[in-house]
């Protein structure tokens, strides 16, 4: 009996990654859901971009815009990029998606329509992602100059806003690079499909707007949760350690 008491009390005080004295975590708590915090970041940027068929999701609209437009009336070519819009939405639905997220892109393309419809210009359709790039890329940039790079604003709000990311070197620079990279990519839409706009040119905003779009938003995603997955590694170990002193 004594024997079978002591080996039930002396099991639960070695665990190899915590020390001794110290609980196992139960139900997804303490250090292990620190740990796993980044890879659902990491789902829920990839969910956000539409998963693999991203791209699909987010070109075939402005392909079928730019097909449409040298054959047909502007308004007929509207309506052939929200119509691959609404059927694409209505696809993602089927496959379990939530209603915003699988119909966000029906309201871009309804918005850039409407733009377009209203000026009489088929370069207009691209006129909303021009701008918005640009403000992006002003927002992203001040951030940096008032040195509180934006990723690391977001990643500090995420884990409760107690921690001092910024005092610790290697995460700084890694939100610092993270944001850098968020920056150059807005900026390089803007520059690149600006310049095709000012040139009139319909078909080399639809291909800018397919290159710039889904392929650099999912390498400034990588280069994003790296940064936070590097801080999470960092910082947050540090929570538990009330509980391994008392």
């Amino acid at each position: 009996m004594i024997a079978m008491q002591h080996d039930r009390t002396d099991r639960p005080d070695t665990d190899p990654r915590t020390g001794p004295h110290t609980p196992r975590p139960a139900g997804g708590t303490g250090a292990a859901a620190a740990e796993e915090r980044p890879v659902d970041l990491r789902q829920a940027v990839l969910d956000g971009m539409g998963g693999p068929w991203g791209m699909v999701y987010s070109t075939l609209p402005v392909v079928g815009f730019a097909a449409a437009v040298p054959f047909t009336t502007l308004t007929v070519a509207i309506a052939v990029a929200l119509a691959a819009a609404v059927a694409l939405g209505v696809f993602r639905m089927w496959r379990g998606e939530a209603f915003m997220s699988a119909m966000g892109g029906v309201f871009g393309v309804a918005a850039a329509g409407g733009v377009s419809a209203w000026t009489g210009s088929a370069d207009d359709f691209f006129l909303i992602g021009i701008w918005a790039s640009l403000a992006g890329a002003v927002l992203v940039l001040a951030t940096l100059v008032v040195r509180r790079p934006l990723t690391g604003v977001i990643w500090n709000a995420l884990h409760g806003g107690a921690h001092d990311w910024r005092g610790d070197a290697p995460s700084r620079f890694a939100h610092d690079l993270a944001t850098g990279t968020v920056l150059a990519v807005l900026a390089g839409r803007f520059i690149v499909r600006q310049w095709l706009y000012l040139s009139g040119s319909t078909t080399g905003l639809a291909i800018a707007d397919t290159l710039t779009g889904f392929p650099l938003t999912a390498l400034a995603a990588l280069v994003v949760v790296w940064a936070f997955r590097r801080t999470t590694k960092r910082l947050t170990p540090a929570a538990p350690s009330p509980s391994a002193g008392a």
